[in-house]
């Protein structure tokens, strides 16, 4: 008896509820973060700043490599105009990305395939190369992701994508500084470099699955009237060369500070790590606050609040002079982890929410380019401001420059961010 054929009448077969096209997208989306989030950590922060000191570099040469990868944003103005022409954004991302992957993660060849001389030359240079791919892909990616997940969500699914993103992050960033400290030298950073090998290509392959979603095109075709957009509205100008400012007081210590814990304080990578996840713990937490707050304030009032909180962390280094060195920069970590997460949300949420959504590309692209600028000099200046100091007495280096920039952010978003990050 053909038991489907005969089924009683009045009784219909079940139905499996397909997933929502916006529910996988953002599925798809989540997971692409997970390798994404493992090889970057992996590559960045303490790892980085260690792998330069292991190639040799200076603390001038690191600050020029932390200091590269938003140089290169300036060329996202150029970006944002060539994707109008695109037919698909989609495969543009995807060959962009491959390539900063694939660049980035052969920097570990280079104690492998050059003499040790030209070690720091040749991480330079290939390091440069992946991040001009990155300024394309990582332009496409913003662009992409704007329009991939609804207005409605966008608050809510990011809160919850960051702080699933930043967890898995401080379990690999803690299991790399134990590696490290388990393994010095190059066998250490050989086990690494095989592990981002790894995700940065399962990375790659999950690229492949984002969707080719819509594209609202800008209504100027020829670029200088599109670049010319952003340039008028004085609005969006005034918070974007103060925040520019901001960062480049902020980028004078805050990407050095591995190098200072490391090269001058002698502290191990694994404690390095601790301090780094309990930043990143407090941050997670604080998308979670911040983004309820969002929902009764704007983003401009809530940026302004956020800056009192990091120019505090920096501030607080000074506390080294008179207290124990752990307990004080764990707080400093946790207040920074606190300020910097409001931070990084809302401004993100101020480029794709606050501005016009066909012109939103290249809003984003100047935003990029003039941060990116401020970022650039940051830990450039830093880097050489520590060695015109090499000499000075020792507390000037480890939290004299810390309390100095401190001093200065507060100064800075009293005069001027009050006035120009207040609701209209």
């Amino acid at each position: 008896m053909n038991i489907m054929r005969n089924r009683l009448p009045g009784i219909r077969p079940k139905r499996v509820r397909k997933a929502s096209v916006h529910r996988n997208n953002l599925r798809v989306a989540t997971f692409e973060g997970i390798p994404s989030t493992i090889f970057q950590v992996l590559l960045q922060g303490q790892f980085l700043t260690g792998f330069l000191l292991y190639l040799g570099a200076s603390s001038s040469q690191i600050g020029f490599v932390l200091a590269l990868t938003t140089l290169v944003n300036v060329a996202q103005i150029g970006v944002a105009f060539l994707i109008q022409k695109l037919p698909s954004r989609k495969w543009a991302m995807v060959t962009f990305i491959g390539l900063h992957r694939v660049l980035w993660a052969a920097t570990g060849l280079v104690p492998f395939v050059f003499p040790k001389e030209h070690w720091v030359t040749a991480f330079i240079v290939m390091y440069t190369v992946a991040f001009i791919a990155n300024t394309a892909g990582g332009m496409l990616w913003t662009s992409v992701i704007s329009d991939l997940v609804p207005a409605r969500v966008r608050g809510r699914y990011f809160g919850i994508r960051n702080t699933f993103l930043n967890a898995l992050g401080s379990l690999v960033m803690y299991g790399g500084g134990i590696v490290l400290d388990r393994y010095p030298g190059g066998h250490g950073f050989l086990i690494l470099y095989i592990v981002v090998w790894i995700f940065s290509v399962s990375n790659i392959i999950v690229f492949c699955f984002y969707p080719d979603v819509p594209f609202e095109k800008s209504e100027e075709k020829e670029f200088l009237p599109m670049f010319k957009k952003p340039l008028h509205d004085k609005l969006f100008m005034k918070s974007t060369l103060f925040l520019s400012a901001w960062l480049l007081l902020q980028n004078l210590t805050v990407p050095l500070y591995s190098y200072v814990m490391l090269q001058l304080m002698h502290i191990n990578y694994q404690t390095l790590s601790l301090l780094n996840v309990s930043q990143t713990i407090f941050m997670m937490a604080s998308f979670y606050v911040w983004g309820n707050l969002n929902a009764r304030y704007s983003n401009k009032r809530l940026l302004l609040w956020t800056l009192p909180i990091i120019a505090l962390s920096s501030l607080m280094w000074g506390m080294l002079s008179v207290l124990p060195v752990l307990p004080v920069l764990f707080a400093a970590h946790i207040m920074f982890g606190l300020g910097v997460g409001g931070f990084n949300q809302l401004a993100f949420n101020f480029i794709i929410g606050d501005t016009p959504k066909k012109e939103r590309p290249m809003y984003m692209a100047m935003y990029a380019a003039l941060t990116g600028l401020a970022a650039f000099f940051g830990p450039l200046i830093g880097g050489k401001i520590y060695e015109w100091i090499i000499t000075w007495p020792e507390w000037t280096q480890i939290y004299g420059m810390q309390v100095v920039v401190g001093l200065l952010m507060i100064a800075l978003a009293l005069l001027l961010g009050r006035r120009i990050l207040k609701d209209e």
